[in-house]
């Protein structure tokens, strides 16, 4: 059943025929009640006016045997009196049920004679006030209203079923008498069977149709998603990150769905390429000072007194340097937690600066919210940069620019190019090719610089200097501001 059902489209499609199975339902029962309520309630105002009728032949002193409701072949009725003696009925009627008066053959008509004339008067006159109760009735006066039962008459050998009403009236000779009329309820049940059936025939119909409508409507609707699936696999089986998955022409959800996958596709790519390069540029950046020491020591193994030892620990501390900032570059990327301790900004600038010839601090107390040895590093890469390129001046200026800390370091060199102001970041990009190694690092700084703002929710940007050289502007949100979410 767990497999039957494991797919989005089944569950759907089971999904929709349920709830329109229960809606039918539902509106089905109400339909049937509310049919079957309306028939039946035009049966018993057809049996009231039948009982009415017969009610104001009796209130008009009509005989017995000449009342005209008792000549009708579809319409049982019975007349009793206040003792529930039955005092006609229909000429036809041979069993009945359901009025309280289950007989169908009057009793014997009573002597009008003298024996009786007491009774009839007390029966016509009713004038005792002591004899008459809140419900009484003035002789002639037919009550109000009817009450209302279901029951079953058999009238000339044909049983059905009827609803009957019953209606009081005082007669001016007889007192108080009850008609009983009834109507057929044939058409009620004809009707509600008739309606009955056309449901069952026609839902298990419609909730076919809905079923199969849902079926390939989420089929159609998924047939994408599919495709995307497809493509996915093929890409994770092919490791090819260039290829993209298909996008509907939709504007849909899937049509979202598949294009942010191939944007997801797109920034995997760009990383893992990205790391290829950053491994090979490491990779190459470490071949020569290890060459360069190997060798020193190979020669020195053969010829001691030829031994570079200078040579061999700046090596070394160039070997080390970069270790240390490739360490630090991979704790970037893996999203190293930051302390968020207060870090006062200007400070930590004088204290970079100290013992660098030519530094000139013009700096205001300005706090943040970071790590200080990250943002120590940032400042002693920049003030390293500064070095290689000024001719005799660097200023380092801090100050508060609304909500955010503002770091300048400043060079009166031959500043940076237009064209090459992003470039610059980029990791072991070194403008200055001409340069020995050792002179111009391993292009790593300025790239650290960038990755360690960018953590703390700020920006590192170049631009040109007043006097001419290069300016990099370092902005951090100051402490308690809205750091932001940093881009990946």
């Amino acid at each position: 059943m767990s497999r039957l059902f494991g797919s989005v489209r089944s569950r759907a499609t089971l999904g929709a025929t349920l709830v329109v199975a229960v809606a039918l339902v539902a509106a089905g029962a109400a339909v049937l009640l509310s049919l079957r309520a309306n028939l039946t309630g035009e049966a018993g105002t057809r049996a009231e006016r039948s009982a009415q009728a017969v009610a104001s032949e009796l209130a008009a002193r009509t005989p017995l045997d000449k009342l005209s409701g008792l000549d009708a072949e579809d319409t049982p009725v019975q007349i009793v009196d206040e003792d529930g003696v039955l005092l006609a009925a229909s000429e036809d009627l041979e069993r009945i049920s359901g009025t309280g008066t289950p007989e169908v053959t009057p009793a014997p008509a009573r002597s009008d004679g003298d024996d009786d004339g007491d009774d009839g008067d007390d029966r016509s006159g009713r004038s005792d006030d002591d004899d008459r109760d809140d419900d009484s009735l003035a002789p002639g006066e037919i009550a109000q209203g009817a009450s209302y039962t279901n029951g079953t008459a058999t009238v000339d050998g044909d049983t059905e079923d009827y609803r009957f009403a019953a209606v009081e009236v005082e007669t001016p000779d007889r007192g108080r008498l009850t008609v009983h009329a009834g109507a057929p309820l044939a058409a009620e049940h004809s009707a509600v069977g008739t309606a009955l059936t056309s449901m069952l025939i026609g839902f298990p119909l419609l909730l076919g149709v809905v079923a199969a409508v849902t079926w390939l409507v989420t089929g159609r609707a998924l047939r994408p998603v599919e495709g995307i699936r497809r493509e996915m696999a093929a890409i994770t089986a092919s490791e090819d990150l260039r290829r993209r998955v298909p996008e509907p022409a939709t504007h849909d959800e899937i049509a979202r769905l598949a294009r942010t996958t191939n944007a997801t596709l797109a920034a995997l790519e760009s990383s893992v390429e990205r790391q290829r390069r950053f491994v090979a540029d490491a990779s190459h950046e470490l071949r020569s000072p290890i060459a360069s020491l190997r060798t020193q020591l190979e020669v020195a193994a053969a010829h001691p007194e030829l031994l570079d030892l200078d040579g061999a620990v700046e090596d070394t501390v160039r070997l080390q340097n970069l270790a240390a900032d490739l360490l630090l570059l991979a704790r970037l990327d893996a999203g190293e937690r930051l302390a968020g301790t207060g870090v006062d900004l200007a400070a930590l600038a004088r204290e970079a600066a100290a013992g660098r010839e030519s530094v000139t601090v013009d700096a205001e107390a300005v706090e943040v919210s970071g790590s200080r040895g990250q943002l120590g590093r940032v400042l002693a890469n920049l003030l390293d940069n500064a070095q290689r390129h000024a001719r005799e001046r660097i200023t380092v200026s801090v100050r508060r620019e609304g909500d955010q800390a503002v770091v300048g370091v400043a060079d009166d060199g031959e500043g940076v190019a237009d064209a090459d102001r992003e470039r610059i970041f980029e990791r072991f990009v070194r403008l200055d090719a001409a340069r020995s190694r050792d002179e111009g690092g391993a292009g790593l700084g300025l790239a650290i610089a960038r990755d360690v703002a960018v953590r703390h929710g700020g920006t590192l940007t170049a631009g040109a200097a007043p006097a001419g050289g290069a300016l990099f502007e370092l902005r951090l949100p100051l402490a308690g501001a809205d750091r932001g979410t940093p881009p990946a």
